[in-house]
């Protein structure tokens, strides 16, 4: 008997696993809240050429001098490239370009206002919530059954509450960037999703674990190439393009949504819809 078949025999205790991953992911974001990024709590952000060593602390004390502003913080990438964050309001660049001027060379430059930032901060929670409302009703309109249907959901939720957890405990900032990337974690979730519901639930050749096996073999191979593909950015990214924050922040959440997609999927969808299919017979 094959490992998957093991997997398909004894799916009721597997179905918990992925519920409990979500719940502490939960607790994570509650605990430790989100970071969020300059374009959305306002500030500046700058990627310097660092022409001679200096550490993190020198240079965000001498960015602090300069700009006369305390919230600073400098995160180093590789061995000669620093981003600067400032928060609060919009820092003046020559005033920046001047401080720098034998440490460091300014490479590039963001700064967003307050109202601006409140602005975007209520449409990133808009896009969210709605995205998720208008993919619950497409489901419902799809399937026209409840139990596969909050299947199909609660998957999704998952998939976005330990990303969303990840961000947390990882340091990745609330930005439009992380939000992109949440977005198309939900349009993936559901298209694994509706795969798997539409094969095991619509179709009638074959038993429910040659249905299901079907579509793990599909749905295994669209992980493997998203995540594959998602891992070959984050390198690339972090090696050979550090300043690139944005690209870093949609890779990292990518990475961590699919993987956790591969759980909500195949352990709990699957799970409860092999639950529900023997309960109707």
């Amino acid at each position: 008997m094959s490992m998957i078949d093991k997997l398909l025999d004894s799916y009721k205790p597997l179905i918990i696993i992925p519920v409990i991953i979500t719940l502490i992911a939960l607790a994570v974001v509650v605990s430790g809240g989100l970071q969020e990024g300059i374009d959305l709590k306002g500030g500046s952000m700058a990627v310097v050429q660092l022409e001679k060593p200096v550490s993190n602390d020198a240079l965000t004390a001498l960015v602090e001098n300069a700009t006369g502003n305390q919230q600073v913080t400098v995160i180093t990438s590789g061995s000669n490239t620093a981003t600067i964050e400032i928060a609060g309001g919009a820092t003046d660049v020559i005033t920046l370009t001047n401080a720098l001027n034998g440490t460091a060379t300014l490479q590039s430059f963001r700064a967003v206002g307050p109202s601006l930032s409140k602005q975007s901060l209520t449409q990133v929670y808009y896009a969210l919530a709605f995205a998720f409302l208008f993919m619950s009703i497409t489901v419902f309109i799809i399937f026209r059954n409840v139990i596969p249907s909050l299947a199909v959901i609660f998957a999704a939720f998952s998939d976005i509450i330990i990303a969303v957890g990840g961000m947390s405990l990882l340091g990745i900032p609330l930005s439009l960037a992380s939000v992109g990337a949440l977005l198309m974690l939900i349009g993936y979730s559901v298209d694994t999703d509706i795969l798997l519901t539409t094969r095991v639930l619509k179709r009638r050749e074959g038993t429910i674990n040659e249905r299901a096996k079907d579509a793990m073999k599909t749905g295994f191979t669209m992980a493997a190439a998203a995540i594959g593909s998602m891992v070959a950015l984050y390198l690339v990214v972090r090696f050979f393009m550090p300043y690139a924050q944005v690209l870093d922040q949609i890779a990292s959440v990518l990475i961590i949504g699919l993987c956790a997609d591969v759980l909500a999927t195949w352990l709990f969808n699957l799970g409860v819809l092999r639950w529900y299919m023997e309960g109707k017979r």
